[in-house]
């Protein structure tokens, strides 16, 4: 059963950009409610799409270096990568079924 897991600045090229699978990085903080309100829909997620797409968790507070890379102002802020690109950005909370509707078209395009 898959899950989200934990990257940090140590780790996010090699668990992130180099993976050959889709990634969900989700940016979040502990203080955001927000982020904490996600992270059973990402959950979910991971359990379903577990084969074709892992979802990682990177908290901006201890790893600023890579929010800032990547432009982070605003948590959650969930950045899909595929093939080392950036190639969808989610500002925000947003139920399943909408965060769904941006992320599987990229599914189907792995395929």
């Amino acid at each position: 059963m898959a899950q989200p897991f934990p990257v940090t600045e140590q780790d996010f090229t090699e668990k992130v950009l180099q993976s050959d699978k889709l990634t969900l990085t989700d940016f979040w903080a502990e203080w955001c409610g927000p982020c904490h309100m996600i992270a059973p829909v990402l959950e979910e997620i991971a359990e379903e799409y577990g084969d074709q797409l892992q979802i990682a968790k990177l908290d901006v507070d201890h790893n600023p270096q890579v929010a800032m890379d990547y432009g982070v102002m605003s948590i959650p802020t969930l950045i899909l990568f595929k093939n080392g690109e950036a190639v969808q950005r989610i500002v925000g909370f947003m139920s399943k079924d909408r965060l769904l509707s941006k992320v599987l078209p990229h599914l189907e395009s792995a395929s």
